[in-house]
């Protein structure tokens, strides 16, 4: 009996142990993520996406992503939103186009979780390419080049993900170094 129970509490911290760790909490834009927040909880204090929160706030999708789930964003940089065309971005932000902000923004979003393992075996198992349908109703093409994945819009523009695997109670982010773009 001793050694049952030994050997369950050794079970018991080895799955506790192995939970905290990977629920470590990842840096992205100078703040931690916390794996037990929502996607906005978290974005919010990431200074890479300042513009990517303002978009979401101008769209009115603060709700939803915060909502129960699962998701899997592809969060844009400040950095992405700065490459786009001069005034891109202020035009999107107007009040009289918050459809195609929202179209925008929803074509970064995936039903589902699919951490970076996920993604990769979605990639192997279609020969080389991963289609993503998108909640805006697009897809997105997930590819490998290396040990990166890339994901491509329906324009053609390819985005690569810089961080993988950042944890939300609701989701997963993985931060992309491009705007993506639905036809």
């Amino acid at each position: 009996m001793k050694k049952f129970f030994a050997l369950s509490l050794l079970a018991l911290v080895t799955v506790l142990t192995s939970t905290a760790y990977a629920q470590k909490p990842v840096t992205v834009g100078g703040a931690p993520m916390f794996p037990n927040k929502n996607i906005i909880e978290n974005a919010v204090n990431s200074k890479d996406h300042t513009t990517l929160v303002a978009a979401v706030k101008a769209a009115g999708l603060v709700e939803t992503l915060q909502g129960t789930g699962p998701f899997t964003v592809f969060a844009p940089v400040n950095a992405a939103f700065d490459a786009l065309p001069a005034g891109t971005v202020d035009t999107l932000l107007k009040p009289e186009n918050k459809g195609t902000l929202t179209s925008v923004l929803t074509y970064h979003v995936v039903a589902g979780r699919f951490n970076s393992k996920a993604l990769e075996r979605m990639i192997k198992q279609g020969g080389g390419r991963a289609i993503l349908k998108t909640v805006q109703g697009g897809e997105l093409t997930a590819m490998m080049s290396g040990s990166d994945i890339n994901i491509t819009d329906a324009k053609g523009n390819t985005g690569r993900i810089t961080i993988t695997n950042v944890n939300q109670s609701n989701g997963v982010i993985h931060v992309v170094d491009r705007v993506l773009l639905p036809q």
